[in-house]
């Protein structure tokens, strides 16, 4: 499948790719879960102590600038492989602050880029937020804002993360992404609640967009702390995996047949989830305006960023090891990928 991929997409992003005598052009989406990116000083508003050089991670400025040097090593390699700009644009999670974006962006390794990013304040009490990274020569930035998840609403006092909401010009295409990091399950069947939640956030905004606009350009992404199964994906979303089966306005979600082979992007206990993923609207199926529709979706799991030692071998090359000991990894989880293809 993937000599297939690359047997169609072109070395050089929106550069031609012939099929059929057909000309189209390529672009990467990305979503990627950093696993702390914290920077090293400590804020008195947020618990956000076990990142500093004196608290639990021993996070000095040393460790805090290998950590972005890896993150931008990942960033650079997704996707290059089809193109050498990468991502257009990627969703980030378990982001800290603007100021570690800023850093982010000026790593020598992505620098050449010229990356923009959108990020807000968070309500989550570790500072954890989400954000946007995107390429100006492709991206136009148009709005964006912070939507709530309001869990007081269903009785839980300890707020989580908002979702991002962004619209841009994708080369030309009107798009609408929702970048999010729905409640993780450390909070047992109270945080299922959160994260159907948070599916509706998303549903209620997809439907608006339905209502107001035709044939909207919707992307969902980031890590839902849950599979393509869940009752959020499956119930609340609607999201479908088969192509062939989405009626208008409805989401497709091309994770599901991975995640049924036993694939995913975050191991715990020995099993593998698809938590991390990059849901599309109809319309990006459809493609009724003849602009940009969606071509394959990637899990990105390159050999460098596998574990090749002990019993986390074979698992995602996590920053630190379980004693907190700086292991000069990258994630806990695996970035993915989709790409987009247009005439």
């Amino acid at each position: 499948m993937r000599k297939n991929l690359l047997a169609l997409l072109s070395l050089l992003v929106c550069a031609p790719v012939w099929a059929q005598k057909t000309q189209y052009k390529v672009l990467a989406i990305g979503s990627y879960n950093c696993e702390n990116l914290f920077d090293t000083e400590d804020d008195p508003d947020k618990k956000d102590e076990d990142f500093t050089p004196g608290g639990a991670f021993s996070y000095t400025p040393a460790i805090y600038q290998q950590k972005l040097h890896n993150i931008a090593t990942v960033i650079a390699e997704m996707g290059s492989d089809v193109t050498p700009d990468g991502p257009a644009v990627l969703g980030l999670v378990e982001i800290e602050n603007d100021k570690v974006l800023t850093d982010l962006c000026t790593q020598p390794e992505i620098a050449g880029r010229h990356y923009k990013h959108v990020w807000f304040p968070t309500s989550d009490e570790r500072g954890i937020s989400t954000a946007l990274l995107y390429n100006p020569k492709y991206f136009t930035l148009l709005q964006a804002r912070p939507l709530k998840v309001p869990l007081e609403s269903i009785g839980q006092s300890r707020p989580t993360r908002d979702i991002l909401y962004v619209t841009g010009l994708l080369s030309g295409d009107t798009m609408h992404i929702l970048v999010n990091h729905w409640p993780s399950k450390s909070g047992g069947s109270t945080s299922e609640q959160g994260r159907r939640l948070a599916a509706q956030v998303c549903k209620t905004l997809a439907d608006s967009l339905n209502a107001a606009t035709t044939a909207p350009k919707i992307l969902l992404m980031g890590d839902l702390n849950d599979n393509p199964d869940c009752y959020g994906v499956r119930k609340i979303l609607e999201a479908q995996p088969k192509k062939d089966k989405l009626k208008k306005g409805a989401i497709y979600n091309p994770w599901m047949s991975m995640h049924k082979k036993g694939m995913g992007t975050e191991n715990y206990q020995g099993d593998w989830h698809m938590l991390d993923q990059i849901m599309l609207s109809e319309a990006l199926i459809s493609n009724e305006n003849d602009k940009w529709k969606y071509y394959d979706a990637r899990i990105f799991n390159k050999d460098f960023l596998i574990n090749k030692l002990g019993k986390s071998k074979g698992l995602p090359h996590r920053s630190f090891t379980i004693a907190h000991v700086w292991d000069n990894g990258y994630s806990d989880h695996f970035p993915v990928l989709v790409y987009l293809i247009s005439k």
